[in-house]
């Protein structure tokens, strides 16, 4: 695999972000960065959705609001804004077809386990003095030197993880499948398909999975627009509206209508932060607030890692250890994003999995990110654009990226126990939890294990030692907050 990092082209640009020693074009990388801009605007209405609604300690909402949607805009327009000036850094900085945006999980951390026993000002401070240790972490050449410390074939199970996660995710998001009685998810909302939007989803599948057999150019930015246009027939038609308790045929995210074309955007939750606020023993106290950075450290901290590897892979732009090229920079910007979400109002900002999705529409370098970043700032006033693309059409790409990166399965000894168990475990775990974090921690952590049983310690390396130790605190960490709060 190449590792992008040869300097050659025809002019400027494409010296710069390496367009043509990356085996790309400028057209497909313009493609690549609209593609994973689609497959991640959900972003912009789903984070508001999540930070919204939930009233801090003293009662009040974040932005000001008053817990009845008024306050949705401002949360969605900073949501777009720190996505887009963070994915525009990475890819001028970092070179790097990677998009970042508001975290999810994270999102949610902060919303039900941070702000409900603070105030919205002092949750966004732990987001970002936690951005702040990140960066230290990473200058100081540790986040990078614990990347290193991970043996080849466990960053391959990370990517083949990764994939089934976000495939996951895009049946899930379509209704495809749903969390069910007694099992982890089930066929639909009641164990068979129902509801025009899945129809659609179904139809955007089968359409992008005839327009990959056929090696069509821009497969699946064609296939996102076709099922867009088909999703608005549909419901100009049919009114079918959004998905509730009293209508399971509705749309998921994003009801497919024009409200409008231009906005003018309200960033009223930005630098609304209280740095230190979370650790007076009013709120959250001293072990507590540092119990939550670290929380929200370490997810963020391997929720990345795990992402730029198969981000790379994908690409075919890691190195012959699974690195890939800048990371120095891209674990930089992905640090920084978290303290500017934290500034933003927004949550902590992180590496989004659905950049997988330009990749797989040919994206190879940071002038997709960039394409992907100028249209995340320019949603911030065609918010009525961006939120008319319904989920339904977008997220089949997700689940065609899932396996072009299941396809790295092969490159897992799976006749060597001592790795096969944790890559198991790291793979399965991703998609059955709904966390990167926790199959990545399953795996350094049966890894360490397996190696402890059979006397073979020296094969681990020092540092995997204490992130495996840091995982199992991570995995305990409700019981000891509860302890020591």
């Amino acid at each position: 695999m190449s590792n992008g990092t040869a300097v050659t082209g025809t002019n400027a640009l494409d010296r710069y972000f390496l367009i043509t020693a990356r085996g790309s074009t400028v057209g497909r990388e313009v493609r690549g960065g609209i593609v994973t801009f689609l497959t991640m605007a959900y972003i912009i209405v789903l984070n508001p959705l999540i930070l919204g609604y939930v009233p801090d300690s003293t009662g009040a909402y974040l932005g000001g609001g008053t817990g009845n949607g008024e306050n949705l805009p401002a949360i969605a327009a900073g949501t777009a804004l720190v996505a887009g000036l963070l994915t525009i850094l990475m890819g001028s900085v970092a070179k790097f077809p990677l998009a970042l945006a508001t975290g999810l999980g994270l999102n949610a951390f902060v919303a039900f386990s941070i702000a409900t026993r603070s105030t919205w000002e002092a949750a966004m401070g732990l987001v970002v003095l936690e951005g702040i240790v990140i960066l230290l972490l990473v200058l100081t050449g540790f986040r990078a030197a614990v990347f290193h410390a991970v043996p080849t074939q466990l960053k391959v199970a990370i990517s083949v993880g990764i994939g089934l996660f976000i495939a996951l995710i895009g049946f899930a998001d379509a209704g495809f499948v749903r969390p069910g009685a007694g099992t982890v998810t089930q066929l639909g909302a009641t164990g068979q398909l129902s509801g025009w939007p899945v129809l659609v989803f179904c139809l955007g599948l089968l359409l992008l999975i005839a327009l990959w057999a056929r090696a069509v150019k821009g497969a699946i930015l064609l296939a996102i627009v076709v099922t867009t246009i088909g999703a608005f027939v549909l419901e100009a038609v049919l009114d079918l509206g959004a998905r509730a308790e009293d209508n399971p045929g509705g749309w998921a995210l994003t009801v497919p209508s024009f409200d409008g074309v231009v906005d003018v955007p309200d960033f009223g939750t930005l630098f609304q932060v209280d740095l230190f606020g979370a650790f007076s023993a009013g709120a959250v106290g001293v072990i507590g607030a540092i119990l939550l950075v670290f929380s929200l450290m370490l997810a963020d901290f391997f929720d990345t890692m795990g992402t730029m590897t198969a981000i790379g892979a994908e690409a075919g732009l890691n190195d012959e250890e699974g690195v890939p090229p800048h990371t120095e920079r891209i674990l930089v910007v992905d640090s920084v994003a978290a303290i500017a979400g934290g500034l933003g109002g927004v949550s902590s900002n992180t590496s989004y999995i659905e950049s997988a999705s330009g990749v797989g529409e040919g994206a190879r370098t940071g002038l997709a990110s960039i394409v992907t970043g100028v249209l995340f700032l320019l949603s911030t006033f065609f918010a009525p654009i961006v939120s008319a693309i319904p989920s339904e059409a977008a997220v089949p790409a997700l689940v065609l990226v899932g396996f072009l990166m299941m396809q790295q399965v092969t490159g897992v000894d799976w006749s060597d126990l001592e790795i096969a168990i944790p890559a198991f475990l790291t793979i399965v775990l991703m998609p059955f939890t709904y966390s990167i974090s926790v199959g990545i921690g399953a795996g350094f952590v049966s890894y360490v294990l397996i190696k402890l049983v059979l006397g073979k310690t020296r094969q681990v390396h020092p540092l995997l030692w204490v992130v495996a130790g840091l995982f199992v605190v991570y995995f305990a960490i409700t019981p000891l907050t509860d302890l020591l709060t």
